[in-house]
């Protein structure tokens, strides 16, 4: 705790999202208010975001949320961004664009997320940084509220606010679709926003919805089961079973394509708080934003965003557990326990080596799975703060948060996701080099760098093929990888859920 100061005022004159007009300090007065500190790259941002919304939907009559995005990348300082990830994370409480970190400095903020608590008079009486703090923030709520009840000094009211997702509806046929996957039964969609697995051949005709498009952990049927906002895929082809990184189920789940049905393998459906290496019986150990994962023979490497690993799964006798990394965020080259990684977000392989789109570090990591098992980093400065935009080689290479990688034919297709661009690294020497988008966020066609995409999140190869999850565009974009023609694809009959009935597939 800190001692009581007076809280600085919020200034008027900086965008304001989820609200038709600034908030003060001074006017809440008589209210509890909650700063939240936080930029939407950050994964511990993220798993926040359920406690906020826990508090404020209990004490909504006497508790006010403000986010504050005090941007760590250039790309999340756009206005318009900020937007999209309000409506990615269903966010229900007022934002507050922190132009040039003024709030974060006045309120002497060190870490992304930093929740501080000014009580009903309006002073700072208490700050959290990093998560897990929801049971020790109700208590000290219900404290406040008594003390205040007893004072006479809190107003129980309700807010009205008007909320991004009234003014744009998520009525899109596909909602922030993380990741693609390009297989020989046709294209399988992580539909993130809609909570759902789209599955279409490669002229767009749907074959499978598998999901209610309700967010929830519930196994079976193809119209029963449900997700969290999943994101990366395998597929095994011989037996015709993808398997899903539930994200915010923090789950693995397996999906058998003959038969028709979801189950879960792994995870408890529970956040594990444990980032030291350990493991278990799969589905008695609880996992951390699983985002990604590749099947190698008979084991599933998971990148495991939420605490920082590379994680292991063997197939047949059921065990999950750390396979490379500390639980430390940063970059550190080495052995696979003493290596380090910062959210991993997209994983692929050759066969012989794994390679990783290490986000928070805007770069591309390799693994060995054969002889010496050794972590390097194939391009990018490997820094928490070194990102741009340059192409060249290896240390010298610039990325921004990048979120997707894919093997093919001796390269890695990179998606530079807050560059908007796609750019394509040999794992061998680490020249970068841009090949689609101009850079700047939106949605067109074309060829090679006369293209347009935004915050693009998953790659997929299928014969001549790249597939594109083009997140904030909702969108799938196909390449053609002889003439570098970017096309959008159409999904024929596909609509978000409850906007109207599907057809029976």
């Amino acid at each position: 705790m800190i001692p009581r100061v007076r809280a600085p005022e919020l200034p008027h004159n900086y965008p304001w999202l989820n609200t038709d007009k600034p908030l003060s300090i001074k006017e809440l007065k008589g209210r509890i208010v909650i700063l939240d500190f936080w930029t939407y790259c950050c994964i511990n941002c993220l798993h926040v975001l359920p406690d906020l919304k826990y508090l404020e939907q209990k004490y909504r009559d006497s508790l006010t949320v403000i986010g504050v995005h005090s941007a760590k990348f250039d790309n999340e300082q756009e206005t318009e961004n900020i937007r999209q990830a309000i409506l990615r994370y269903d966010i229900e409480h007022p934002v507050l664009v922190d132009k040039g970190f003024r709030v974060w400095q006045e309120y002497a903020v060190r870490a992304w997320p930093t929740l501080m608590v000014i009580d009903p008079k309006g002073y700072v009486i208490g700050y959290f940084s990093g998560e897990g703090n929801r049971d020790t923030l109700e208590k000290l709520i219900a404290k406040i509220i008594q003390e205040h009840q007893n004072q006479g000094t809190i107003n129980f009211q309700e807010l009205s606010l008007n909320l991004e997702k009234q003014r744009q509806p998520l009525i899109t046929p596909l909602a922030f679709p993380g990741k693609v996957l390009a297989t020989p039964v046709g294209l399988f969609i992580a539909d993130s926003g809609h909570h759902r697995i789209v599955v279409s051949d490669f002229d767009g005709e749907i074959l499978h919805l598998i999901g209610t498009g309700k967010s929830g952990l519930s196994d079976g049927a193809f119209e029963e089961a449900q997700f969290s906002a999943p994101q990366g895929m395998a597929f095994d082809v011989e037996n015709q079973i993808l398997y899903v990184a539930d994200t915010g189920n923090h789950a693995l789940r397996r999906i058998n394509i003959k038969q028709q049905i979801v189950e879960t393998i792994a995870g408890t459906g529970e956040q594990s708080r444990n980032i030291h290496p350990h493991g278990g019986v799969s589905l008695e150990t609880a996992l951390n934003s699983p985002w990604d994962l590749i099947k190698v023979k008979n084991n599933l490497y998971i990148a495991m965003a939420g605490n920082h690993q590379i994680w292991q799964m063997d197939l047949e006798s059921g065990i999950i557990k750390t396979y490379a990394g500390t639980g430390a965020e940063g970059c550190f080259d080495g052995s696979l326990t003493e290596s380090a990684f910062a959210q991993p977000s997209g994983i692929t392989t050759n066969g012989k080596e794994l390679y990783i789109a290490d986000s928070e570090i805007s770069s591309i990591r390799g693994m060995r799975l054969l002889e010496s098992q050794q972590v390097r980093t194939v391009c990018g400065s490997g820094g928490l703060f070194g990102f741009g935009d340059v192409d060249g080689q290896g240390e010298d290479v610039r990325l921004q948060h990048c979120l997707g990688v894919e093997y093919f034919q001796n390269y890695l297709w990179v998606a530079d996701t807050y560059n908007h661009k796609i750019k394509l690294v040999s794992p061998y020497t680490g020249n970068c080099q841009t090949v689609l988008g101009d850079g700047s966020a939106g949605l067109q066609n074309g060829q090679g760098k006369n293209t347009r995409f935004f915050e693009p999140s998953g790659l997929s190869v299928m014969g001549s093929y790249l597939y594109v999850a083009d997140t904030n565009n909702h969108a799938i974009r196909h390449v053609n990888l002889n003439t570098l023609e970017v096309r959008t694809m159409q999904f024929n009959g596909l609509c978000a859920p409850d906007v109207c009935i599907p057809n029976n597939f």
